[in-house]
């Protein structure tokens, strides 16, 4: 019995071998969660029939079929990177989004947040369209260039303002970074994916491409129902609160009014 220990002993894995185990493990179980519910998912099981008819016909000696594969194979690399091109760039951008690699940046001045939240809801009663973008750890500067550039502090009166009817730039969409308004006007990418519910105009599904290739967090004001919606991460959140909007925002629940006044 030792003996055949000691002959297979090469089989175990050491450390090392160990080690990189579990980082490609890792990897894997990365860009799966990347792709999940999402059209790249489908692209990879028809990637994986495809492997199989190629081997399929290697083992059945299949030549013209195993030759259109390797054709198919050898230049199916480019259209990958055309067709995977939206998901490929969320990835990367979530990558640099990992808890390992991030610095911790959330939007902790109060009177900022009570300033967004008070447009908003100002925006809501008024039933006027609106979409404004939180920029977290991935800047939003390539967005800002779509659009007019703005150095002002957030303020509820310049927000509703920019969004009233009419105005030159109440169509676009309103860049914050910190406590500052850094862009408006701004056109921002239609979402890549498709949308099941079919009430969700152009302001929802640009909030939610911005949300899919960044990870701010977009709000959005309905015109026809007044509602506040938020997507982050390419999910959509609907019939948003204030007192939720600020938990998205800093991380804390909201204080009560006569603390915060």
């Amino acid at each position: 019995m030792r003996d055949l220990f000691q002959r297979f002993a090469f089989l175990l894995p050491g450390l090392k071998d160990l080690a990189q185990i579990i980082i490609v493990a890792a990897g894997f179980y990365y860009v799966l969660r990347l792709l999940a519910r999402t059209r790249a998912m489908q692209m990879l099981f028809g990637l994986v029939l495809l492997v199989l008819v190629y081997f399929a016909a290697r083992l059945f000696d299949l030549g013209l079929i195993e030759y259109l594969m390797e054709m198919l194979f050898q230049y199916g690399a480019i259209a990958a990177l055309i067709v995977f091109q939206p998901e490929l760039r969320s990835a990367l951008a979530r990558l640099g989004q990992s808890r390992m690699l991030r610095i911790f940046n959330k939007m902790e001045e109060s009177a900022v947040v009570e300033e967004l939240i008070e447009a908003v809801e100002r925006l809501s009663r008024a039933k006027i369209g609106a979409i404004i973008a939180v920029e977290r750890e991935v800047g939003l500067g390539e967005y800002a260039e779509t659009g007019t550039r703005i150095q002002a502090a957030v303020s509820a009166d310049i927000l509703v303002s920019i969004f009233a009817p009419y105005g030159p730039l109440h169509d676009g969409a309103v860049l914050i970074a910190r406590d500052t308004i850094i862009a408006a006007g701004v056109i921002l990418p239609l979402t890549q994916f498709p949308v099941a519910d079919r009430s969700l105009g152009t302001r929802h599904r640009a909030a939610l491409g911005l949300s899919e290739e960044t990870d701010a967090l977009v709000i959005v004001v309905s015109e026809e129902t007044a509602q506040v919606s938020l997507a982050h991460r390419g999910r959509l959140e609907r019939n948003v609160s204030p007192e939720r909007l600020h938990e998205a925002l800093t991380g804390k629940p909201r204080a009560p009014a006569a603390l915060r006044g």
